[in-house]
């Protein structure tokens, strides 16, 4: 199925609208030679823009490489060896409004939340007269649709906007993204929501994929595509940012029992097999369509986390204990040195064939669920401590030291101590660091220097603060969008 998926992507790929950063907020041009109005009028043609949609998240530009990466690489669990270019002005602060990987972040997320947004406004028009078939199909694309959009649109809210909660404290009412309800004809002006106000878009979005999942009779049941477990999973992420422990817990343990996951994989060749391939992984709920046949070459991300010199920082190694499965998958090329790492990969080796290009992004996972869990049974007035440590030990046991919840912290402070550092160790090339860091209020460490000591540029560095820019072209462009003001101060200063 997953390469009948690829091919439809492909097909539709110079077809699929484009955020146009010049020519007004977000072209209506869906389709290449069709009319807008006529594009979307039949289920087959539903079908095959949402795998055009599908397409656009899957893109090295989005989701199939920087906006993945953009929340590991400036963090303090990678390291950059110096010898290409790669995501460098990122990793090193030394930002600019005019970035490549920005501006690309930001021209894919729209693509996939416009396109998202025509596909569910276009479906009611069908629904009133289709077959008691057509409408369980025409309802499964509609759940897939919101789950897309709702996608997109967190992510674009993540990596251009302030955290919505840091350490209790709340920003949900500072400038947001341009949230996409219904399409945006050409050349209307356009503002931005409040962080709060993006955020009730995207829960929006997750619930009304859930009720159309349901209406449906369910979902695909295929890794590649949304399904309840990966939007269960999405939402307990969002409730964990916004600090709503009791629903995050709650949405993390659903994701859990759709995906019908009570534990986790242990031992170095069990673990390490998880990697294997492009669905190999089998504690995943949601992945990309990469596959062997169809992946992004020089622009993917096992490429980037390989050749193009991006590793474990020398912080994160220390982190993990000497029995840890984990570890089993750090390899070093040949012509690696201490001084100078090479990687060969890690979670996007690929070991069935060990082309790191082939290897697909994980997008929501269970360990990830279980470590919601523990975070918001802790920090929750309805958890405990107890069930707190159990749902950690299910991720800790990665290694062996660790048997049972006596060798964990059983103090409040220094649980969340340990919990912090199993996200940085479980959840490495995931994406999702830069958020932990700033959402914690922690006095980061960044731009890891001097292999294979532990030293960074900036230390103490207030990471909370940090708000990337918007792309210059779309600020630029005059259709409403405003800047980001004093990004620029965010940013880590030089002593």
């Amino acid at each position: 199925m997953k390469k009948h998926i690829l091919k439809a992507f492909m097909l539709v790929a110079l077809g699929t609208g484009m955020t146009s950063c010049g020519d007004s907020f977000l072209e209506t041009d869906y389709y290449k030679g069709i009319d807008t109005e006529d594009a979307l009028t039949s289920v087959s043609k539903i079908s095959t823009a949402l795998n055009g949609t599908y397409y656009n998240l899957y893109h090295y530009s989005f989701a199939g490489n920087y906006a993945i990466n953009i929340g590991d690489i400036p963090t303090d669990i990678s390291y950059w060896n110096g010898k290409t270019g790669h995501f460098d002005g990122i990793y090193t602060f030394t930002i600019i409004d005019t970035d490549t990987y920005l501006n690309s972040i930001w021209e894919y997320g729209y693509k996939v939340a416009d396109n998202a947004a025509r596909i569910i406004e276009a479906i009611p028009a069908l629904y009133e007269n289709a077959s008691a078939e057509e409408k369980a199909e025409l309802d499964l694309y509609m759940a897939e649709a919101y789950s897309l959009r709702g996608y997109a649109q967190f992510m674009l809210t993540n990596i251009f906007c302030h955290q919505i909660k840091v350490n209790g404290t709340d920003f949900s009412s500072e400038p947001g993204i341009v949230v996409i309800k219904t399409p945006i004809p050409a050349f209307e002006k356009v503002s931005r929501s409040t962080i709060g106000q993006s955020y009730e878009a995207v829960l929006s979005d997750f619930n009304k994929a859930l009720d159309h999942f349901n209406a449906a009779g369910g979902d695909r049941g295929q890794l590649q595509y949304f399904s309840k477990a990966a939007i269960y999973g999405l939402s307990a992420r969002a409730n964990l940012y916004m600090e709503n422990w009791d629903v995050a817990m709650q949405n993390a343990q659903k994701a859990l029992d759709e995906a019908g996951i009570s534990t986790l994989t242990y031992g170095n060749a069990n673990y390490k097999a998880l990697y294997d391939s492009e669905t190999s992984n089998t504690e995943s709920m949601l992945a990309l369509a990469i596959t062997a046949s169809q992946n992004w070459s020089a622009n993917s991300s096992g490429t980037l986390w390989s050749s193009y010199n991006y590793s474990p920082s020398p912080k994160l190694q220390a982190l993990y204990g000497e029995n840890d499965c984990r570890t089993s998958i750090f390899e070093w090329d040949s012509k690696s040195t201490p001084e100078v790492p090479i990687f060969k990969g890690g979670k996007f080796s690929h070991f069935a064939s060990g082309n790191p290009a082939y290897a697909t992004h994980y997008i929501i996972n269970a360990p990830e669920m279980f470590l919601i869990m523990a975070e918001a049974n802790l920090q929750s007035p309805n958890g405990t401590i107890s069930n707190a440590q159990n749902a950690l030990l299910t991720v800790a046991k990665r290694n062996s030291d660790i048997t049972s919840v006596g060798d964990l912290p059983s103090t409040k402070e220094e649980l969340m101590s340990f919990i912090k550092n199993e996200r940085a160790r479980e959840l490495f090339q995931e994406g999702l660091r830069l958020y932990d860091l700033r959402r914690w209020d922690e006095m980061a460490e960044v731009d890891a220097t001097q292999a294979p000591n532990i030293s960074f540029v900036y230390t103490n560095y207030k990471i909370s603060n940090l708000v990337f820019p918007i792309p210059s072209a779309e600020i630029n462009a005059g259709y409403g969008v405003t800047q980001n003001e004093n990004w620029t101060s965010t940013l880590p200063q030089r002593d």
